[in-house]
C-alpha cells in the first residue's frame, strides 16, 4: 500500500520549477501552479491556447451554479446541488507568427522553463519558438494580487532571436468556457472591446450570478501595432497586428480587474476603468512582494538537511494563504481551494478542523471570517434540520452556500462531523485568540442551534440509562448506519456542555449580548436542564481495562481484514471493491477515535493514546490524504519517532510528487493545511487544547534542524531546534507565557534555551 513519489519538479527552496514541458504531467502542473487570492483563482493553463488534454480552470469564490440531482422520493434527500462553477478566462491571448498558432502540442519549442516564485506569486514562463521564419523567445507573466482583491496582471514579452516578419496578437476576456469537459454555463449581456481596454458581463444560466470584468493593454506592442476590436460573442478581445524586425523586443502589458458581488475595494468597483489606467504589472508585483515578505517573516517554516520537504511546506504555506487569508468575509474553503473542479468547490467539515488552526496561529482575521461563513448560513442549516426531522441547525457536511450539496444520503444524513466541527472552531477560536466578541455576537446563537440538533437527533436506549446518537456515519465513513459513534457522541457531549459553559459566562460577563440572543431564538431554561441531563448521561464507550475506546457499538465483533494484504492494485477501493463490501469488516477509512484524542490531546493519558494508536492504526488504510498527518502526530508523541517520518514523508509533498496519482483534479487543500500540523503539533509538539499553550519539540533524526512561528496573543513566537536543543524567542520582545516541555515558563525577546534531552 506504499504511495509512491512521482517526482517532476526541481527542487528549489522558494520556488517551484517546471524544465522542459512533458504533457503526461499537464494537468498535475496546472494544478501546481495555480494562481489565488481566496477572492479569485486560476489553474496554471497556458493562456496561449493548447489543443492537448487540460483543464482551463477560472473560478471566483462564491460564484456558484446549481443543478437538479437524480429524482429521490425519500424526504431529506438532495434534490439539488450546486458547484464552483468554472468562469471568466481573463488571460485570453492567442499568438500567430508566420502563419503558425502558437500551440505546444503542435509547434516546436525549446528551452521551457516555468517556475513560480513563492516570495512575489509571480508565475513565469518561458521559450523559444521555432518557426519557419525564424525564432522568438516568448517570456509569459502572471500575478493576481494579494493586496487588492479584484486586481491581476498579464505580461508578454516577445523577443525576436532572428525572426522577420508579421506577429498577430489577440489579447482580452472571454466568457465562452467549458465547465466539467461540456457544459458551458455563461450567458454574456455586455461585451465591448475598444482601442485600449476591454469590457464583459456574464451571467450564471441558475443561480444568475454576475461577474464583470475590464482589462487594459500598455506596452510597446500595443504602441507599435494597428489595433482591431474582435467581436464574437462571448468575448471582448483586441487583436494587434504588427511587424517584427530582427533583435526586437516588445511587451503587452494586461491590467485586469474582476468585480463579483463579493467585491470589496470600493475605489475598483466604483471606478474600475480609471483604476486600470493607474496600475502597472510593476505596481502589482510591488505590493505583492511586499505582502509575501511580511506574510514569510510572521510564518515561514525553515527545515536544514531536507530541501524536498523545504519546498514542500513552503509551498504548502504559500497555497494556505493564496486559497484565504481574511479577504472576502462569508466565503469558505473548498477541498480543491479555487484549483480545480473535484468535490465541486463545496466545503466540507475539516475546514474548522483541519484549516482553521493553520488560520488562529497567522491570521486572526482570516479563522474569524470562516467561522462568519457559518453564522451567515444559519438558516440554511436551519432548514437541513428541519428536513432531517431535527430541531436547531444541522450544518451540511458539503456545501458552497450552505445548502446542502451532498446527494448521497449515507454522509449528507448521517454525519454530524460538521455541525460539532462549528462548535469546536468556536471554541478554539476563542481559547486561541481570546476574543469573546464572535461568540457574543455570532457563536452563541449558532450553539444553540446546534444544541437543538444534538438534543433532538440522539435518543436515550432501551433501558433510559444512557444518550447517544443512533444510525449514524463518523469520520471514518467505510462504517455507515452505525450506533453509538464515539466520535460522534464525544463531539456531541463536549458541544452541549461548551454551551452551557458559554451561557452561563455571559449571563454574568455579556447580559445584554446573551438576552439579545435568548430573545431572538426564545431559548427556555427546560432546554438547558435538558442539554445537562443528555450531556450527563452521553455514553462514551470505553474499556478502563484495555483503556480503548470502541469506535461504534459492535465495532470489536466485526470481521477482521489485514490490510497490509490488500493488493496495491485494489486502490483506491472505491474504484475496485463492491461499495457494500467496503463496510462489512474493521477496516478504517481514515482516523475516527484516534481524530477527537487529537482534537481533545490534553485530556487523555499517554497510556490511553498509546492503547488507542496501536489499536486502531494497523486497520487503517489511509484512503483520505487527512489520514496520515493525524497518525504521525499521534506517533511523534508517543516517542515512534520513525513511524512519524514514515506518515509525515510525503505530507508536504502531496501534490508536488502526486503521491495519489490525482493531483491534476486540483490541490487537496485541507491535507496542505494538515502538512503544517503535521510540522507544527507533530515535531514542534504544539498543544492548544490545555490550559496553556503547550510544546514538547522533537527532531526527526534525517533532519539538522528547523524553525517555525507562530503568531499568539498578537505576537509572533519563534521556535528553533537541532539535534540537541530547542530555542524560544518572541520576535516583538513581547513576554508570552508558555509550557515547554511540562515546565510552565515565560518567553520573550531573548533567546531561551531547553535541551531535548530534558523535553
Amino acid at each position: 500500500m506504499a504511495k509512491v513519489a512521482d517526482k517532476y519538479f526541481k527542487v528549489d527552496p522558494w520556488k517551484i520549477v517546471e524544465e522542459g514541458f512533458d504533457p503526461a504531467y499537464g494537468l498535475t502542473a496546472e494544478s501546481v501552479f495555480s494562481l489565488g487570492n481566496e477572492y479569485m483563482g486560476v489553474r496554471g493553463y497556458f493562456e496561449e491556447g493548447y489543443s492537448g488534454e487540460r483543464l482551463l480552470g477560472s473560478y471566483f469564490n462564491g460564484i456558484y451554479e446549481r443543478q437538479r440531482a437524480e429524482a429521490q422520493g425519500y424526504k431529506g434527500i438532495v434534490q439539488e446541488t450546486e458547484f464552483m462553477v468554472n468562469s471568466l478566462d481573463w488571460l485570453y491571448l492567442r499568438l500567430e507568427a508566420a502563419g503558425e498558432r502558437l500551440d505546444l502540442a503542435k509547434c516546436k519549442v525549446s528551452d521551457f522553463r516555468r517556475e513560480l516564485d513563492l516570495k512575489t506569486g509571480v508565475l513565469s514562463r518561458s521559450f523559444t519558438w521555432k518557426t519557419d521564419k525564424g525564432e522568438l523567445e516568448i517570456v509569459l507573466e502572471r500575478l493576481i494580487s494579494m493586496v487588492h482583491n479584484e486586481e491581476a496582471g498579464q505580461r508578454l514579452t516577445v523577443r525576436s532571436k532572428d525572426y522577420r516578419g508579421a506577429l498577430l496578437v489577440h489579447a482580452g476576456l472571454d466568457f465562452d468556457t467549458v465547465h466539467g469537459g461540456d457544459k458551458k454555463l455563461w450567458e454574456c449581456k455586455t461585451y465591448r472591446a475598444d482601442v485600449s481596454d476591454c469590457h464583459i458581463v456574464g451571467v450564471t444560466c441558475v443561480t444568475k450570478m454576475e461577474v464583470e470584468s475590464f482589462c487594459a493593454f500598455r506596452g510597446s506592442l500595443v504602441e507599435k501595432a494597428y489595433v482591431t476590436p474582435i467581436r464574437e460573442e462571448k468575448k471582448a478581445v483586441m487583436a494587434f497586428a504588427l511587424e517584427v524586425e530582427d533583435g526586437e523586443e516588445l511587451i503587452l502589458e494586461k491590467s485586469v480587474i474582476n468585480i463579483t458581488p463579493l467585491a470589496k475595494s470600493a475605489k475598483c468597483v466604483e471606478a474600475p476603468e480609471k483604476r486600470l489606467a493607474e496600475i502597472t504589472f510593476d505596481d502589482l508585483l510591488a505590493d505583492n512582494s511586499k505582502w509575501w515578505e511580511e506574510t514569510w517573516e510572521k510564518s515561514d517554516i525553515e527545515i536544514l538537511g531536507d530541501e524536498e520537504n523545504q519546498q514542500g511546506i513552503r509551498f504548502c504555506i504559500f497555497q494556505m494563504f493564496q486559497t484565504y487569508h481574511g479577504a472576502v468575509e462569508g466565503t469558505n474553503i473548498g477541498a480543491k481551494g479555487l484549483t480545480g473542479e473535484a468535490y465541486n468547490g463545496n466545503a466540507f467539515w475539516d475546514t474548522e478542523t483541519y484549516c482553521l488552526p493553520f488560520f488562529l496561529f497567522h491570521d486572526r482575521q482570516a479563522a474569524r471570517n470562516l467561522l462568519y461563513f457559518r453564522y451567515a448560513t444559519l438558516e440554511e442549516a436551519k432548514k437541513r434540520a428541519e428536513a432531517l426531522d431535527c430541531k436547531g441547525a444541522f450544518y451540511p457536511i458539503a456545501t458552497i452556500s450552505g445548502r446542502e450539496c451532498c446527494n448521497l444520503w449515507q454522509h449528507a444524513s448521517l454525519q454530524l462531523q460538521a455541525s460539532t466541527a462549528v462548535a469546536y472552531g468556536i471554541w478554539c477560536y476563542e481559547k486561541i485568540t481570546g476574543d469573546t466578541s464572535f461568540t457574543e455576537a455570532y457563536g452563541l446563537e449558532m450553539l444553540i442551534e446546534i444544541c437543538r440538533m444534538l438534543a433532538s437527533r440522539g435518543d436515550y436506549n432501551a433501558e433510559h440509562t444512557a444518550y447517544g446518537y443512533y444510525c449514524v456515519m463518523g469520520p471514518d465513513e467505510f462504517q455507515m448506519m452505525v450506533n453509538q459513534n464515539c466520535y460522534t457522541n464525544y463531539m456531541g457531549r463536549f458541544g452541549l456542555r461548551y454551551t452551557l459553559d458559554v451561557i452561563t459566562r455571559m449571563e454574568k460577563e455579556a447580559p445584554e449580548s446573551y438576552q439579545r440572543v435568548v430573545a431572538k431564538i426564545g431559548l427556555q431554561e427546560a432546554e438547558k436542564q435538558d442539554w445537562k441531563e443528555k450531556a450527563d448521561a452521553m455514553y462514551i464507550p470505553f474499556d478502563e481495562e484495555t483503556k480503548l475506546f470502541e469506535q461504534h457499538e459492535g465495532y470489536f465483533k466485526l470481521p477482521h481484514v489485514d490490510v497490509d494484504a490488500i493488493p496495491v492494485e485494489d486502490f483506491p477501493l472505491y474504484h475496485h471493491w463492491s461499495y457494500d463490501r467496503i463496510y462489512r469488516n474493521d477496516m478504517i477509512k481514515q482516523p475516527d477515535v484516534l481524530m477527537f484524542l487529537l482534537l481533545f490531546n490534553s485530556a487523555f493519558s499517554e497510556e490511553i493514546l498509546r492503547s488507542n494508536y496501536e489499536f486502531y492504526e494497523p486497520r487503517c488504510i489511509h484512503e483520505s490524504s487527512l489520514s496520515p498527518s493525524v497518525h504521525s502526530i499521534l506517533a511523534e508523541q508517543l516517542h515512534r519517532s520513525q513511524e512519524a517520518y514514515d506518515f509525515f514523508r510525503f505530507a508536504t509533498r502531496m501534490d508536488l510528487d502526486n503521491y495519489n496519482r490525482n493531483s491534476g483534479e486540483g490541490l487537496h487543500t485541507t491535507s496542505i493545511a494538515a502538512a503544517w500540523m503535521n510540522i507544527v503539533y507533530g515535531f514542534g509538539g504544539l498543544r492548544s487544547d490545555g490550559e496553556m499553550l503547550s510544546f514538547t519539540p522533537q527532531i526527526p533524526g534525517e533532519w539538522e534542524g528547523y524553525s517555525f512561528r507562530v503568531v499568539y496573543k498578537e505576537e509572533v513566537i519563534c521556535v528553533s531546534v537541532d539535534p540537541k536543543k530547542a530555542v524560544f524567542k518572541t520576535l516583538g520582545g513581547k513576554e508570552i507565557a508558555l509550557c515547554i516541555a511540562g515546565q510552565q515558563t515565560i518567553i520573550n525577546g531573548e533567546e531561551k534555551t531547553f535541551y531535548l534531552d530534558n523535553v
